[in-house]
């Protein structure tokens, strides 16, 4: 992975207002299906907000079955860039996703919410939302929860 990989983040000004400046270390591909075809997520694209309306399909690299991955999705100008009121809005929430498979092998925490536009057209595009992938998560006896990042 490439510094290019983060690139339209920073133009995005999702890092350095959002997040801190990384170097992704775990390949990731973003894939919706809508009316039986599928379209791959890249940074920077915009996608209508019926592609985005049913949960994705998010493959999660890594070598290791063993090493577990958080995917969390969420808008970090929600609910557009121009009046990022809500400022963040959480869509998704999978956590325990094994190295080298995708979200559907993961626990969902908090179930897919599709991206809706507040103030355009339907028919306009949408910025999909940030995803993140933490490293392992590790839960205590008593429910709380910790994140490793990391892996």
């Amino acid at each position: 992975m490439s510094c290019r990989d983060v690139e339209p983040l920073v133009v995005a000004r999702v890092i350095g207002e959002v997040v801190d400046s990384f170097s992704p270390s775990v390949k990731m591909n973003v894939i919706y299906y809508y009316n039986g075809i599928s379209k791959q997520v890249f940074n920077g694209h915009e996608l209508m907000p019926p592609v985005v309306a049913a949960k994705p399909r998010v493959e999660i690299g890594g070598e290791d079955m063993r090493s577990a991955y958080t995917l969390i999705m969420t808008d970090p100008d929600a609910p557009g860039p121009s009046d990022p009121y809500m400022r963040e809005h959480l869509h998704w929430i999978v956590t325990d996703i094994p190295g080298s498979t995708d979200a559907s092998f993961g626990k969902e925490i908090v179930s897919y919410e599709s991206p809706k536009p507040a103030f355009w057209s339907p028919y306009l595009p949408l910025v999909l939302p940030f995803v993140i992938v933490y490293g392992s998560l590790t839960t205590s006896s008593s429910s709380s929860a910790s994140f490793d990042s990391s892996t």
